[in-house]
């Protein structure tokens, strides 16, 4: 029998509260700065069904709310009070656990000798191991590469800690004892919340409290088909692009999306996107509605309902469609330390989606980038390395109707705290030089994007290594919409303590000393509209704060600044002249597409799912180079004079493998044949 509608608010708040309790005690008691100051952990509580109905609102990754227990949970077996489940794999726990080095424990909550409720409780843990330090490297070609796998078992019997998987894990990590600090600091938070549970339970009964487990669970699904309503019914797509996949030769990675609306509910399709990669870039979503492939959808019901309960039954109303063997959902043992990068992606392509929609309400790309920016420093004690983030860098949010996006924060998938500089020098051999605003980054508009950011630091330590996983939008720039621009793109620049400058590009395990200095710069958001019809007295201001060059007010919006401020006649006359259309999507990505055309990639993808890793990067690389040999040097970077020749070149060599693969069919039917 359902609850009533007071009772079941009053245990939505308790149980809330519960969680957020839990949270504050995992992040006072942990031991890594990922864990004390960026945050990136989460507790919450599953019902028997794996599903979480009860998450925090306010402290902790807000996106995992529509991950599953389930798997991990019966993995296992016979359970009893003071069990605590351990896994990191995201295979055999179908995707609780991303990549490996997201430590997940699960313990059954008993009252009266029966299971009522799971306790969850995960975060990023320093180094599980594997070819890299921190155990995330973007070239990693497999899953055995990324460090220890640990399937679903038991880490505390009965209350007690079972020492031998403790002691696997301590000798398969370069930083076993910041490990099992983090890991105290879990189970701290678990048993705080058992025992507020029981507390609960005491007071409103153990059939109340399943009640509200499936209760909550219903109504978050009833509001979130309402907000779902408010996008017109019909059929949306959308496209963007990784900038490669780290290790294909340099080819950019398509993700293509369509989402089909009906009163409330949607369906997904990520048909067309590319296959997955021998790179760590892939999302191990098992074909579901997998949080990194829905939370677009999450921030739209939550923002557009600001009280809606948050728990999975939000997801509810959402079905999906992931081809096997896609990027976005791949067979084993893909590699996925860097999955996050492809989220980032797949929520731009909802974004994007979403505004043909609500053009109103959605706003332009974000940065599009998370850079965990890793410092690896020699061990002090022959075992144990000092692996820290020195900082979780993002760029600038993207703009909407009516406002600028935020400068400095990404407003996508990140939820991330910084990590103060005292914090940070402290606790390693890096110096910060500057932390700042990134001028002149943001994307123009009528609304302009948000400032992405920058970070020097100079390295103090001997045998001193960087890593900065999930460099993105470094080719293609995050997108502006209706007549904006987009926002710059990130940045990695070397000054060596007895060099020159020199710019980069993505790096996977870089070796540094006493005197470098290395500056990271991170993409603004794109814009809003034309920047021609921008305030100047905004332009000014942004000149005045130091976010935009003199320069770039006028290039960009337009407006002639002077010593006195506002030269309103030059700026008239500036903005009447003859202009160039502002290429929303940026240079490189039109140029890409002139070539790489949408409908012929689709079917290339179609093709290459079903082959075999090795066959998949042959035939991949045998079918673009055919065009790229035509091409300039540099390109997309470069304009070829002519795109034309390189498209047909492209358009045969599909042709000519759909022809070896499925040599009765019809060569790409209703598209075209071959020349």
């Amino acid at each position: 029998m359902k609850l009533d509608a007071i009772t079941l608010e009053i245990l939505n708040q308790k149980l809330t509260a519960l969680t957020e309790e839990m949270c504050h005690i995992l992040q006072h008691t942990g031991r890594t700065l990922y864990v004390k100051e960026t945050a990136d952990f989460c507790c919450a509580i599953a019902d028997l069904q794996g599903r979480f109905f009860a998450y925090p609102r306010g402290i902790g990754v807000s996106g995992f709310v529509g991950l599953n227990a389930l798997t991990a949970i019966n993995a296992v077996g016979d359970l009893q009070p003071g069990d605590v489940i351990l896994t990191n794999d995201p295979w055999r726990s179908r995707g609780l656990a991303t990549h490996l080095p997201d430590l997940q424990l699960l313990e059954p909550w008993f009252v009266d000798g029966e299971i009522v409720a799971w306790g969850w409780a995960f975060l990023h843990a320093s180094d599980v191991g594997g070819r890299v330090p921190s155990s995330i490297s973007p070239t990693n070609g497999d899953i055995f590469q990324e460090g220890l796998q640990i399937p679903p078992v038991k880490l505390m019997r009965a209350g007690q800690l079972n020492q031998d998987v403790a002691a696997i894990l301590a000798a398969n990590s370069r930083t076993p004892e910041a490990n099992a600090g983090d890991i105290q600091a879990m189970l701290a938070a678990l048993s705080a919340g058992r025992q507020r549970l029981q507390n609960i339970v005491g007071q409103h009964g153990v059939q109340s409290v399943r009640q509200a487990q499936q209760d909550l669970q219903e109504y978050a699904a009833a509001r979130a088909r309402q907000v779902l309503r408010r996008v017109p019914d019909g059929c949306y797509q959308f496209e963007d692009y990784l900038d490669d996949d780290a290790t294909g030769g340099g080819l950019p990675v398509r993700l293509a999306l369509s989402a089909t609306f009906n009163d409330g509910r949607v369906h997904l399709d990520f048909s067309g996107s590319d296959a997955q990669v021998a790179a760590a870039i892939n999302i191990p979503s098992h074909g579901e509605p997998h949080a990194w492939l829905t939370l677009r959808l999450l921030a739209l019901v939550c923002t557009l309902d600001k009280t809606v309960p948050l728990n999975a039954g939000l997801l509810a109303p959402v079905t999906l469609f992931a081809p096997a063997g896609s990027l976005v959902n791949p067979h084993y043992p893909a590699a996925v330390g860097v999955r996050h990068a492809t989220a980032v992606r797949v929520n731009d392509l909802l974004n994007g989606l979403l505004g043909q929609a609500l053009p109103q309400v959605m706003p332009a790309a974000s940065g599009g980038t998370i850079i965990p920016f890793v410092v690896a420093e020699s061990a002090v004690n022959g075992r144990e390395q000092n692996v820290q983030v020195i900082e979780p860098m993002v760029g600038g949010g993207g703009a909407r109707f009516g406002r600028d996006g935020i400068d400095g924060r990404d407003n996508s998938i990140s939820n991330l705290a910084n990590n103060p500089v005292e914090k940070v020098e402290a606790e390693t051999g890096i110096h910060i030089l500057q932390y700042a605003l990134r001028e002149d980054s943001a994307g123009p508009g009528r609304w302009r994007g948000g400032m992405g950011q920058q970070i020097r630091i100079r390295i103090r330590e001997e045998d001193t290594t960087l890593l900065a996983r999930g460099m993105e939008r470094m080719l293609f720039q995050p997108w502006g919409v209706h007549g904006a621009g987009p926002g710059q793109p990130a940045r990695l620049t070397l000054y060596p303590a007895d060099g020159v400058a020199r710019p980069l590009g993505k790096i996977d395990l870089l070796s540094v000393g006493p005197g470098d200095e290395l500056l990271l710069q991170t993409p603004g958001g794109g814009g809003w509209g034309d920047p021609l019809l921008r305030d100047p007295q905004a332009v000014a201001d942004d000149v005045s704060n130091q976010l935009l060059s003199s320069a770039a007010a006028a290039a960009q919006y337009g407006v002639v600044l002077t010593a006195g401020g506002i030269d309103h006649a030059a700026t008239a006359a500036l903005r009447q002249a003859p202009r160039t259309a502002v290429a929303s999507f940026g240079s490189a990505r039109e140029r890409w597409l002139a070539v790489f055309t949408p409908a012929v990639v689709g079917r290339l993808n179609q093709l290459l799912y079903t082959r075999s890793p090795a066959q998949r990067l042959r035939d991949r690389q045998s079918v673009f180079s055919a065009a790229l040999a035509l091409l300039p040097a540099g390109f997309p970077l470069t304009a070829p004079s002519d795109p034309g020749p390189a498209r047909q070149a492209f358009t045969a060599a599909v042709v000519a493998l759909e022809q070896q693969l499925s040599p009765v069919t019809d060569p790409l039917p209703g598209v075209f044949h071959a020349p």
